[in-house]
């Protein structure tokens, strides 16, 4: 015990005063907590600018454009007298997408035929793309039942009875766990999760290839444990800032208690910490580990799930996604906090985890063995 905690000590002095470990372990962490959650604060976009061109120029389709600029998801930027102005105006970037009402619009919906409208929406930013679209089409079907129920009505028919005919089955959605529907909200706790691995992964490597004349001697496994005992205290800070008051700092919904949060966070540390011996033990030099970890981090967010579904990816690519400690931890952390599961419930993830952890540490453990 002597030998663990003479490398304990000994490594949590070099967090401290190794400049390059220190700034990535606790400078950058709170440099990436003030920053990186800011594009993301409005939640969710709003008032995308569109173009109408109206053809009809009726009651009917000025009701459609103001009902169409009252909503939240998007604005009415310009109304157009024809197709070729409103292509400019997209062209120019001053709008994302057109509505077309097409000549005849009322006329058609007052003798109940179908009266379509054109959209032409930017689908190269799928975001914008939604927004539209969404809007359009909630808009549209509104204005249609209520021509409807409104004929209905006229032609004699009980104005309860016109409202089923129109509108059978009214859906009424509820956003569980996310009120907001925000993007922040979806994101940023499974994005805090990557951040602290690549932190602590870069850290681990930085202090594990710095030179170390001064380093005490002891046994491979004195060394790994004593370093794995280090490396938790500033996780023991960090940790509780990222993903207990930063979701509450940014209004994120936490159901979850902060004991199970950081239960679950302990293998996870313990994982990338052991993951960060391996490749100081691999690649030798600071700049070596910096280059692979800057490599390999837009990987890792694409195998962490929440960017593109698992059960999409091939199985080898599935496979691969398990061995890093992220993918377990992004999906069991987020049941955890947001949605307030237990600990049997996340039991697969949580022994995944520790799993990587003990293999980790054991190869960690055999190449220190080696050198």
């Amino acid at each position: 015990m002597k030998a663990v905690f003479a490398v304990f000590r000994h490594e949590l002095r070099r967090i401290v005063t190794v400049r390059p470990a220190f700034s990535v372990l606790i400078l950058a962490a709170m440099i990436y907590a003030a920053f990186y959650p800011q594009p993301y604060l409005n939640e969710a976009l709003r008032d995308v600018p569109i173009v109408v061109v109206d053809r009809d120029g009726t009651s009917s389709s000025r009701a459609m454009v103001r009902r169409l600029d009252a909503t939240s998801d998007v604005s009415v930027a310009l109304v157009l007298p024809d197709l070729p102005s409103a292509q400019r105006a997209v062209y120019e970037r001053a709008a994302s997408g057109i509505l077309l009402i097409p000549q005849n619009f009322e006329r058609d919906l007052l003798h109940g035929r179908p009266s379509p409208v054109a959209l032409y929406a930017d689908a190269s930013y799928f975001l914008i793309y939604q927004r539209i679209t969404g809007a359009v089409s909630a808009v549209a079907r509104t204005l249609g039942a209520e021509v409807e129920s409104a004929r209905l009505v006229g032609a004699g028919i009980d104005p309860a009875v016109a409202g089923a005919v129109v509108d059978p089955m009214p859906l009424t959605a509820v956003p569980l766990f996310n009120p907001q529907g925000g993007y922040a909200t979806y994101l940023l706790p499974a994005a805090f999760v990557l951040i602290l691995q690549q932190l602590l992964l870069i850290g681990t490597g930085l202090l594990g290839t710095i030179p170390d004349p001064d380093r005490p001697k002891a046994g491979p496994l004195a060394t790994v444990t004593g370093k794995h005992m280090a490396y938790l205290v500033p996780e023991a800070l960090v940790l509780p800032f990222y993903l207990i008051a930063l979701p509450y700092l940014y209004g994120i919904p936490r159901l979850g208690s902060a004991a199970m949060i950081l239960l679950f966070a302990l293998p996870f540390a313990l994982a990338v910490s052991g993951l960060g011996l391996i490749a100081s033990a691999v690649f030798r030099t600071p700049l070596a580990v910096q280059l692979a970890t800057a490599a390999v981090g837009l990987p890792l967010f694409f195998l962490a799930g929440f960017a593109w579904p698992p059960e999409a990816m091939p199985e080898g690519v599935r496979l691969i996604a398990r061995l890093l400690p992220s993918t377990s931890a992004i999906d069991g952390l987020v049941r955890v906090a947001q949605l307030g599961a237990s600990l049997s419930e996340v039991a697969e993830p949580f022994l995944t985890l520790w799993a990587l952890a003990g293999l980790y540490s054991a190869v960690a453990i055999a190449l220190t063995s080696r050198r």
